[in-house]
Order: structure tokens, then C-alpha cells, then sequence
């Protein structure tokens, strides 16, 4: 038997050796086509190139596509498992060529590989042709030696292939195998052309028309071939079975269940096995290439398609989670061919454990409703709308869980009911927003998210994407065009840039088309927590709503934003590492130029502290661990050791970012709570700086700390503030601290020479208006009088103390004076204190000069005022006092 990777690998390196060049498979999440939830074709990817937007990567390529069809106008779920060849996962063979060969060497190449290089037999193919193309029915004569009855003329759509209303179309030619007259069903064209007897295997389209409008205008300058084969049907054919799902690759999966299950499928339960087998497929591809429950949007259908497996497994008896268990036999299968599954097999493991573990909690209690909500209900009848909508919202059962749950019993549901509930549910959501306290102008936001949806954010992985203009708002209101010169936002239905939340800035950028549109991006908000808005500059063009646009956020700025952002993560950890677990998060800033950290602690960070925290932080950084991420409940978050952070609004799920190096206990150095954008290892940051410290309220420490560039230009800056302080202080910088504190010292010294100095000239006489021996008489008592220039205030005591002693008994009064300002005091010896009081004496003086007040006590008193100029009237002020006291 030739196996379904034998095929694969066939496949392509025929068409290799044939010129063509292989193309690895696009992820599952088109960047460049925002009208699809999922890539659903193998020409996906090269939409643009046959456009003419950008250029092939070769004139011919050869590709094997991972496609899903589970969501949108493309949604094969309710089929799957009850049809042979429905799939929500396929894989896509295709051969393209750009403007190089046509249509004959497009079918000698596909006659070729089915009847030579895949041995199938010829009598047992046909091909179809549009009814209007002659020359590729002559090729087929021609080519393959067909007979006419085995070129069959189709003039419906299904062989004419168009990519929409606009743009390049041409016939298709599709290639039909005949699995046998025992199987019911007539050949393409014919009244019992829907039985399973006749299968397309291989679609070739002939992309050489222009249309416009629905309407065909012209040919195109550059015909091009774009062809499709399943891998699955034709994987059925090759190893002669009729059913896909009896091919290798599904017969593997299946017997794990089987196993996992202890309990071969039967008639009555193969539907089961088949879903089970397909949905793990699509899940396990959609988290590798980065999609995860949620819901609304790509993260819905996922959440729909497992869900929709783990109801069957549940059908099947299974008493624990079983997905999850499937996921190491799904990698063998298939991780050769595609190592991303090998890469995320951790990542798929974990959330399906996680969400079968948490859906099963649900599902009895929900099944145990539905059960009795149709206990009176048989074939034929309908299940009213309220009940699906509650198991909807109560439960998380979506519709068409509800409508697969019921099918056996031939029961439907009302849809009508079950949107009207939905409608009622959204109605009261909107009016108890009103009332909560959110700005009026917001109100419009809440239209547009009732209508929309969230907004599909692309940027975990991408910096560029496209996507579909969905609502312009300009001054609180939708408009439905801008023009150059217009201030707007944007909203589109999926975006790479991060709108503003938990402490991180929103992203920068522009948006255009080809056609000559350009708008600045300034800023990006996330109103409401689900809608990316874009706050803009028209600058070149017209933008409308509907217009499908290329998106580009200024990576650079993402980069240091990342890098900030991260930063904060090893900052929080080495804090309650240095300081303790009493230290969280209170705040943060997350900007390109630098972050803010607010923490809680009561005291400031000594100089050990902060470098401390410094040399943990680069040691992670120079580590240069993977950033890791997983989806979990808040609550098992917690429970696993990830802090929350401040602020933050979380959902039913949360992403859990893991950075640094693991502890002996297996934990990582950091592990939060964060929906930001963060690097992809903590190298990326590459330097971290703390620029300073300080508080922000009672309890409440702040650290403002730059990385990267940034925290590199801010030491060189000091470097060379530090080499010009060294060169004017000629020395070197190494003892620029040592030479610095020398002058210090010899200052200190020079203060205190100078205050000596000072002194002995007050004592000298030679530095007041009167010298400390030319002692006056004011009536029968000594009076000394001085005024000193430049002498510090506390050299006035002392100077007093030793008048005192000079004149033995009576009265001592210095003013010293200092730029403009006096400092005034008096002293009265012990035998004198009864007749007079140094407190009035000062008090006296001191009015003189400018001041109020003057205090001490009665010995000893001290005061000043701002006019200097006074102080000869101050020392008069005290003269006249004491004449008073004595009654001169």
C-alpha cells in the first residue's frame, strides 16, 4: 500500500524535477486574505500573485497546503463523519504556474503523474471541461488518447472558477476517478451525478479571463495555471478504498482511539471515531499555527471543533479527557511533513487537556437538559430556541453542537429562537453597559462590537496582515469614507497592531493599498477590551468601508515596546526575589523609550538593592531563555504559580507567558499573566538599566528603567560626562571619586580655617565697628558692642561667652552680617539677669533690623532680620534699652 506521506512526498518532488519550486505550506491563518477565517485552497497564499501585487517566487511552484473549512460561507462540520470525503482539515497538492506554461503542459503533466508515476488505470478516469472550451477538450483527446464520451462539457460555474466578482477567473478542467459499478451514482453532468461512484480527485484551472463585476472583460496579459489535488481523496484511490476515512493516516488515528478506549469501533459508533479523528487534525493544526479557544472569532470555531469531538468521545464511554492523549500518535503521522505540529505538540496536548477537562464539567449538566427538554419531543419535532440558547450560554454548547447532539433523534432546532435569545441577551449586555460608567462617545464602539464582533488580533506572530475595513468613525460618529486630510479610526476585522492595554502602548504604523491608498497610524486603543482601533491620518486616497487593506506596524517600535514590556517581567520577579513575596505589581508604562514599574513596599532601595535587582535581570537577559506561552484558566494560572498583574482584566482564558531560566523545581524565573507582546527570548532585550528609584504614595515604590539601545546611549552619555569631569579635575576617570573626595576634604578644611580666621579678627577687633576692649558705660553698666562681617551665626555664642568673661559684669552684643542678612545676639552676665533680660535686649535689635522676635534665655538670647545695613541702629536699639532699665 503507497502511504499518504509516500504520496505527499511523490507529489512533489515530481513536479520538482519538473522546474517548479516547492513552496512550504502557508499557516492556516491567511495574512493576505482578510475575507477568510482560514486558508480553504491551495492558490490561497499566492492570491496576490495572481493579482499581480506581488511577484511569484518562481515562474512555477509546487505546493502541499493545509487547508481547513470549519467557519464562514466554507463550513463542512455538520458533514463531517457522516460523509466519506468531508473534512474540516484536508491537505491541498497543488501545481501553479505564473504566466509560464498553460494548458497543455498542465494536463500532459497531470496525465502523467496519475497514470505513470501513480499507476492509476485510464479507462478508469474521465475529465470534465467548460461547456465553451474546445481547446482543452481537444488536449485531452490529444494528451490522454480520451475517448469524447470520457471528456464530459459542464456549463454551470462548477467548471468555470472565478476569485470573486473582481479580478482574474477562467474554465476548469476536473479530473474524475470511477471507483466501480457497485458503488450507487452517474459521472459529472448526468441526473445521479451526486452518488459516490465518480470522484474528483484533481481540479486544473485555467486562469487566462478578467472580469469585472461578475462580467468577463478581457483576457489577462499573463495566463496562469493553478491546479488542486486532496491529498485525502486521492490517498483513497491509491490504496483502494472508497471511504477517506479508511486511508492510513485516518485508520492510524482511529485505531489509537480505539485503544485509548479499550473498545473497537463498530457500525453504530464509526461516526464517532471518524470526528474524533478529523477534529484532532484541525485542532492540532490551528494551535500550532497559533490559534487557541476563545470566544468569538478563529478562536470560536476552534472552541466549536473540539468541542463538537469531545462530545463524541464522551458518546464513546470515555471517562477522562481522551484528545489529548491522540495528540503523540497525530505528531508521528504527520510531524515529518509538517515540523510545526512537532514544535507545538506540548502547546496541543496542554489545551486540549485543559479544555476537554473543563468542558466535561458542563456537558453532563448540560446533556441532562437537553435530555429533558426533548423527553416529549421525537423524530420530526422541533427544540425550542430558549432551551438551545441557554445550553449556549449556560453551558458553552454551541448551535450546531446542539443540532449534532439531536440529529440521531431526527429533532432540529429552532434557529429563530435561539437568535431572537441571543438578540434579547445582547439587548440587555447594552443597556447595563449604559449604565456603567463608560464615556457616552464609547457608545459607538459598543455598536460596532454588537455588530462585528472583536477584532481578530494577528500580532502575537505578525508585524504585517491584511484586512477588511469594517467602520470609520470620525467625532464619535460611523461615516462610511475619509479623504486625505481626514483625522479618523479605523477599525478592520483583523489587525497585527496591539491596541493600548495592561501597560503597554498601542502600536504604530501605516495602512495602504495599491491603489494609492495611505494612512498614517499614530496609535492604536482597545475600547471596550475587544476592539482594535486605529486612530489615523488619511493621508494619500480614499478609504471606504468594505476595502480590503495591507496593514504594517512599525516593527522597530514593537521591537523596543517588546523588549520594555518583557523587561518588566524579569523586574518583578528579581524585586520579590531581593525584597519579598510582599512586593506586586501597582502599575506600569510600557513605551518604546523606557518603562515605568510601580511596586508595593515601604521603604526606598538602597544603591545594593537596585544593583542587585540590576545583576538579576541581565543575568536572565544574557541567558537568552525562550519566552514561553500557554493558554489557561485564570484560576489554574494562579494555581500554577503565575502572578496576575495589576489592573489587568482577564476572561475565561489567559495567556501565561514563562521567561527565564528554570529553577531545580522546574519553574521558570518569571511566570505571569499578560496579554502584551513580549520577545521571543529574553536575549532580545539585550541590556537592562535602572535609571531611578522613588515614591509614588505611601507604600508605593517607583522604578523608571530603560533596555536595549536606549539603556546603551544613556551610559555612554554618562561615560562621557564622567570623561569630562575627569579632565577638569585632571585626572583620570578611574579616581575621579577618589580625587573629588580629596577636594571635599580640602574644602571642609579651608571652612574651617576661614571660620578661625573669621573668629580671631571678631576677637582682634579689626572685622566690627568696635573692639571687644573698648568697653562703654550705658549709665553704671559695661556694654560691649561688635559688628562682624562673614562670621557663620553659630560663632556668635562663643564669641559672647568670652566678652562676658572680658568685661566681667554687664552686657555683650554682637551682630554678624552675611550677604544682606544679620544674625543678632546678646549676653547678660548672672549678676545682672535681675535688671536686665537678654530675650529683650535681642528682641530690641532685632527690630531693627527687619526681624521679629529674637528667643532664648535670660543670659543668653539670639535672633536676626533681613536688613544688615541696620545693624549699627540694632546695637543703638540695645543701648537704649538698657538706658531704660536703669532709668538714664
Amino acid at each position: 500500500m503507497t502511504s499518504t506521506n509516500d504520496i505527499r512526498r511523490t507529489f512533489l518532488e515530481f513536479f520538482e524535477e519538473k522546474g517548479h519550486a516547492r513552496v512550504a505550506s502557508a499557516p492556516l491563518v491567511p495574512h493576505n486574505d482578510p475575507s477568510l477565517m482560514f486558508v480553504n485552497a491551495g492558490m490561497v497564499p499566492f492570491k496576490n500573485v495572481f493579482t499581480g501585487l506581488e511577484t511569484p517566487p518562481s515562474p512555477r511552484a509546487v505546493s502541499a497546503q493545509k487547508c481547513v473549512r470549519a467557519g464562514g460561507k466554507h463550513n463542512d462540520l455538520d458533514n463531517v463523519g457522516y460523509t466519506a470525503r468531508h473534512h474540516t482539515f484536508f491537505e491541498m497538492l497543488g501545481n501553479f504556474s505564473f504566466g509560464d506554461y498553460f494548458k497543455e503542459q498542465a494536463i500532459e503533466q497531470a496525465w502523467t503523474l496519475l497514470t505513470k508515476e501513480f499507476g492509476l488505470d485510464p479507462d478508469r478516469l474521465l475529465a470534465t471541461v467548460y461547456h465553451t472550451d474546445d481547446e482543452a477538450f481537444a488536449l485531452w483527446k490529444k494528451i490522454a488518447g480520451l475517448p469524447e464520451d470520457r471528456i464530459i462539457r459542464i456549463a454551470t460555474k462548477d467548471n468555470f472558477w472565478a476569485m470573486g466578482d473582481d479580478g482574474p477567473c477562467g474554465p476548469c478542467s476536473e479530473i474524475f476517478w470511477d471507483h466501480g459499478d457497485h458503488i450507487p451514482g452517474g459521472p459529472p453532468g448526468s441526473p445521479d451525478e451526486d452518488g459516490d461512484r465518480f470522484v474528483e480527485i484533481w481540479n486544473l484551472v485555467f486562469m487566462q479571463n478578467e472580469q469585472r463585476g461578475g462580467e468577463i472583460v478581457g483576457e489577462l496579459p499573463n495566463r496562469n495555471i493553478d491546479t488542486g489535488m486532496g491529498l485525502e481523496r486521492i490517498s483513497a484511490v491509491l490504496q483502494g478504498v472508497h471511504n477517506n476515512y479508511d486511508t492510513d493516516t485516518f485508520r492510524t488515528l482511529i485505531d489509537a482511539a480505539e485503544s485509548q478506549l479499550h473498545e473497537a469501533a463498530t457500525d453504530a459508533t464509526i461516526a464517532s471515531h471518524r470526528i474524533i479523528a478529523d477534529h484532532l487534525r484541525a485542532t492540532g493544526f490551528l494551535i500550532a499555527d497559533g490559534v487557541l479557544p476563545s470566544n468569538e472569532g478563529r478562536g470560536y470555531v476552534l472552541r466549536r471543533i473540539m468541542r463538537r469531538a469531545m462530545r463524541h468521545s464522551h458518546l464513546l464511554g470515555a471517562q477522562t479527557p481522551l484528545m489529548h492523549r491522540l495528540v503523540p500518535t497525530l505528531v508521528g503521522e504527520m510531524g515529518q511533513a509538517y515540523p510545526e505540529l512537532v514544535r507545538g505538540q506540548t502547546l496541543i496536548e496542554e489545551t486540549l487537556e485543559r479544555e476537554e477537562t473543563r468542558f466535561r464539567e458542563t456537558l453532563d449538566k448540560g446533556l441532562r437538559l437537553l435530555d429533558d427538554a426533548t423527553q416529549s419531543l421525537g423524530a420530526g419535532d422541533e427544540l425550542d430556541g430558549e432551551v438551545a440558547f441557554k445550553l449556549y450560554d449556560t453551558y458553552g454548547f454551541p448551535y450546531d453542537l446542539t443540532e449534532d447532539a439531536l440529529r440521531a433523534q431526527g429533532i432540529s432546532v429552532d434557529r429563530e429562537g435561539f437568535d431572537a435569545a441571543m438578540a434579547n441577551q445582547r439587548q440587555a449586555a447594552r443597556a447595563a453597559w449604559k449604565g456603567s460608567g463608560e464615556a457616552t462617545d464609547s457608545e459607538v464602539w459598543f455598536a460596532i462590537a454588537e455588530r462585528e464582533g472583536a477584532t481578530e488580533f494577528t500580532g502575537y506572530t505578525a508585524t504585517q496582515g491584511e484586512g477588511r475595513v469594517i467602520a470609520i468613525v470620525k467625532d464619535g460618529a460611523e461615516i462610511a469614507s475619509a479623504a486625505a486630510g481626514d483625522e479618523v479610526t479605523i477599525l478592520t476585522n483583523q489587525t497585527p497592531f496591539y491596541g493600548e492595554s495592561g501597560g503597554q502602548s498601542g502600536d504604530s504604523g501605516t495602512i495602504s493599498t495599491h491603489e494609492g491608498l495611505r494612512i498614517a497610524v499614530r496609535d492604536t486603543g482597545k475600547p471596550l477590551g475587544r476592539l482594535h482601533t486605529h486612530h489615523a491620518t488619511v493621508e494619500a486616497g480614499e478609504v471606504r468601508v468594505g476595502d480590503e487593506v495591507r496593514m504594517s506596524i512599525n516593527a522597530d517600535r514593537r521591537d523596543r515596546i517588546r523588549a520594555n514590556h518583557s523587561a518588566t517581567h524579569l523586574v518583578h520577579a528579581a524585586l520579590r526575589n531581593r525584597l519579598g513575596e510582599h512586593v506586586t505589581q501597582k502599575g506600569s508604562l510600557v513605551a518604546e523609550d523606557r518603562l515605568r514599574f510601580d511596586f508595593s513596599h515601604p521603604a526606598p532601595l538602597t544603591a545594593a538593592d537596585i544593583a542587585a535587582v540590576e545583576a538579576e535581570v541581565n543575568a536572565e537577559i544574557r541567558a537568552n531563555e525562550t519566552v514561553g506561552t500557554r493558554l489557561m484558566s485564570p484560576d489554574e494560572a494562579v494555581e500554577a504559580g503565575a502572578l496576575a498583574l495589576f489592573g489587568e482584566k482577564y476572561g475565561d482564558e489567559v495567556r501565561v507567558l514563562s521567561m527565564g531560566r528554570a529553577s531545580d523545581e522546574g519553574r521558570n524565573y518569571s511566570v505571569e499573566l499578560c496579554g502584551g507582546t513580549h520577545v521571543e527570548a529574553t536575549g532580545d532585550i539585550q541590556l537592562f538599566r535602572i535609571v531611578s528609584e522613588s515614591a509614588v504614595s505611601s507604600g508605593v515604590r517607583r522604578i523608571e528603567a530603560l533596555t536595549g539601545e536606549a539603556a546603551r546611549i544613556w551610559l555612554v552619555e554618562r561615560d562621557e560626562a564622567l570623561k569630562s569631569a575627569a579632565s577638569a579635575l585632571r585626572t583620570t576617570p578611574e579616581d575621579v571619586a577618589t580625587r573629588v573626595q580629596a577636594l571635599l576634604e580640602e574644602r571642609k578644611q579651608l571652612e574651617r580655617d576661614l571660620a578661625t580666621a573669621k573668629k580671631q579678627l571678631a576677637l582682634g577687633g579689626g572685622g566690627g565697628t568696635a573692639s571687644p576692649s573698648a568697653v562703654e558705660k550705658v549709665g553704671d553698666v559695661a556694654f560691649s558692642g561688635q559688628i562682624v562681617e562673614g562670621l557663620d551665626p553659630k560663632e556668635l555664642r562663643p564669641l559672647l561667652d568670652e566678652a562676658k568673661q572680658r568685661i566681667g559684669t554687664g552686657v555683650a552684643a554682637i551682630c554678624a552680617t552675611n550677604e544682606g542678612k544679620a544674625a543678632f545676639a546678646v549676653a547678660v552676665t548672672d549678676d545682672l539677669t535681675e535688671r536686665f533680660s537678654a530675650v529683650d535686649l535681642v528682641r530690641a535689635g532685632v527690630a531693627e533690623l527687619g526681624g521679629k522676635g529674637g528667643g532664648g534665655r535670660p543670659d543668653m538670647a539670639q535672633g536676626g532680620g533681613p536688613d544688615a545695613q541696620n545693624a549699627e541702629a540694632a546695637l543703638d536699639a540695645v543701648r537704649n534699652a538698657m538706658r531704660e532699665a536703669v532709668g538714664v
